[in-house]
């Protein structure tokens, strides 16, 4: 009876062996976690493009253009201001403009690419099953998209911050390293969020009021002293630990004089900013690489 296994009878080789002679592989395998790392530092500029072409797509049928991406933001504080800074009263945080702005600056950064991230699988199955690329790279073009977008916001906040009467100090430089860690946060939950959204249909339908409840849980709309005032010491201690607000908190204390912090300590803000980007940074890459073969069939 022949062997089945020998795939070139002249040779006396068998398919598996051609393979690894000739450096082949099967179609989809997934690559090591290292390989899958250098394909995607291979493939940043067209992350690059890719997040442009999407920036400018995503306001190219309004009339503003992408004056859009500052005016949504304003509009949103204009309309929170209103209720809890008048109706509410919680203006009496201090400067409670630049307060509410500079929250809703910073958390429409992590929002935003969480939404999006959520379908940057399902949304771009055609480009998926056409072209073979690192799939990671759809996630990670989402996130360069929404900070080009906060630094069109950040120059609008700066602006707020002024004329509102805050003076500018060296403490603004810390602003950079803080932008920094969220967008590497923001980098491994949009990952997160694009291998769960590609298995789980309903789950854009979902992650708005998820999104909201997490808004309404760090301290964006109002002063943060009322956690530590309205809750058990054990409670408020789990929400200093809130990766939003952590990110919140060092935008406003950067900008900020005077502004209330939950955290008691900068030093162990900045720990724990900086745990937060690494164990969703690192953590959401490996998740979603070991999704890679799976993206685009079914």
């Amino acid at each position: 009876m022949a062997n089945t296994t020998v795939a070139d009878p002249d040779s006396g080789l068998t398919g598996a062996q051609l393979a690894k002679r000739y450096g082949l592989r099967f179609a989809g395998e997934r690559p090591s976690l290292g390989e899958y790392a250098g394909q995607l530092w291979r493939y940043r500029h067209f992350i690059a493009a890719y997040a442009n072409a999407k920036l400018v797509a995503s306001f190219s049928n309004a009339r503003l253009g992408q004056l859009w991406q500052v005016l949504t933001p304003l509009t949103n504080a204009a309309v929170y201001y209103l209720i809890f800074g008048v109706v509410l009263a919680q203006n009496r945080t201090p400067n409670f403009i630049a307060y509410l702005c500079t929250g809703l600056f910073i958390f429409n950064f992590t929002q935003t690419a969480v939404q999006t991230g959520t379908q940057s699988i399902t949304s771009n199955l055609g480009l998926i099953r056409a072209l073979h690329f690192p799939r990671a790279c759809l996630p990670l073009a989402v996130t360069v998209t929404q900070f080009q977008q906060l630094l069109g916001s950040m120059v609008v906040l700066a602006v707020i911050v002024l004329v509102t009467g805050e003076p500018i100090t060296l403490a603004w430089l810390m602003l950079v390293p803080a932008i920094l860690l969220q967008t590497v946060f923001n980098g491994g939950l949009t990952m997160v969020v694009a291998r769960m959204g590609s298995k789980l249909a309903d789950l854009k339908q979902v992650m708005p009021f998820v999104m909201r409840t997490w808004m309404y849980g760090s301290g964006v709309l109002y002063s943060v002293e009322l956690f530590r005032d309205e809750l058990p010491p054990w409670a408020s201690g789990l929400v200093e630990l809130n990766p939003a607000l952590v990110y919140i908190e060092l935008a406003r204390y950067s900008l900020l004089e005077n502004t209330p912090l939950l955290s008691s300590s900068l030093l162990q803000l900045w720990v724990t900013a900086l745990g937060w980007a690494i164990v969703m940074g690192v953590g959401g890459f490996i998740y979603f690489w070991r999704g890679e073969q799976e993206y685009g069939r079914g």
